[in-house]
């Protein structure tokens, strides 16, 4: 199998009591983009924009999380004056 590192702090990932230390790495990739590699633990280039973010490996590639609806352009239910609009 594999090595696999967390994409939070960049450890390599453990089994049993070892995986335990990461439950703050997890809850942190939550709320924001994941900073290493999980394949193989390069720094990551990391860019946040409004419609969320894209984490570059100079190996791997890029992983995403934009956000389809906002980056389209898509109208919520009000319409495109929202809920609080004059039209």
């Amino acid at each position: 199998m594999p090595d696999r590192f967390c994409g939070h702090c960049g450890e390599q990932l453990g089994e049993g009591l070892g995986a335990a230390r990461h439950v703050p790495c997890e809850q942190s990739l939550r709320l924001e983009p994941p900073r290493f590699c999980a394949q193989c633990r390069r720094r990551m280039v990391v860019q946040v924009t409004p419609t969320g973010w894209t984490a570059q490996c100079s190996r791997h590639g890029e992983l995403s999380d934009v956000r389809a609806d906002v980056a389209e352009g898509a109208e919520g239910p009000e319409g495109p004056e929202g809920a609080h609009g004059t039209g």
